[in-house]
């Protein structure tokens, strides 16, 4: 709460993306490791669809209010009076920026595909590898929310360092839970074909 109004909406709508897209990758796992987790299954898609629409206005927002459209500014560069023109203060900072845009750009395709219409017109194995994405975009947005929660406010930050942020642990806490359950789902897959070799064998 100590962020100004502006910081504190446009880390709501990031935190919520992530949550959501993570909320939305988890669905699968749970519905084979778990009977009853295919109730879930039909909220899927409108889970990641709300996450992709955060994300689209966490970048409007941000884009918008702080770099004002400025590709120079998005990339971290700032005009520092005692050099008398722009530098750049925080190295990993446009990289990190870099990182959540194309983040964004796949949730926007994976947005635009989330239809019957697009499974239709792409053909069911080709829609699966756009989705497929999904996982790509979430763990490009925890390299992006990462570097802003443990790297970009530390005591090599050119201003006051700021209090940490309570979301650094949680994300960590949710991303870890996600890669166990997809590992646990893909050795599922694993025992399940080796059984099934096994009793034809047999």
């Amino acid at each position: 709460m100590e962020w100004s109004a502006d910081m504190r909406l446009w880390r709501a709508f990031g935190d919520a993306a992530i949550v959501l897209l993570l909320l939305s990758l988890a669905i699968g796992p749970v519905s084979r490791l778990h009977p009853r987790g295919v109730l879930l299954l039909p909220w899927r898609r409108q889970v990641g669809i709300w996450a992709a629409v955060m994300a689209v206005v966490h970048s409007v927002l941000i884009i918008d209010g702080w770099a004002r459209w400025s590709v120079r500014r998005f990339l971290g560069y700032e005009f520092v009076p005692q050099l008398g023109r722009e530098a750049r203060m925080e190295p990993g900072f446009g990289l990190a920026n870099l990182v959540g845009l194309v983040a964004v750009i796949w949730m926007v395709v994976l947005l635009a595909t989330s239809s019957d219409r697009a499974v239709d017109f792409l053909g069911p194995q080709a829609w699966k590898w756009v989705h497929g994405g999904a996982n790509v975009a979430f763990y490009l947005a925890i390299l992006h929310s990462g570097y802003f929660l443990f790297v970009h406010y530390t005591e090599s930050f050119h201003r006051a360092v700021p209090p940490p942020n309570w979301f650094g642990t949680p994300l960590l806490a949710l991303a870890a839970g996600l890669l166990l359950l997809q590992w646990g789902t893909f050795w599922q897959t694993v025992a399940k074909r080796r059984h099934g070799r096994a009793g034809a064998r047999a």
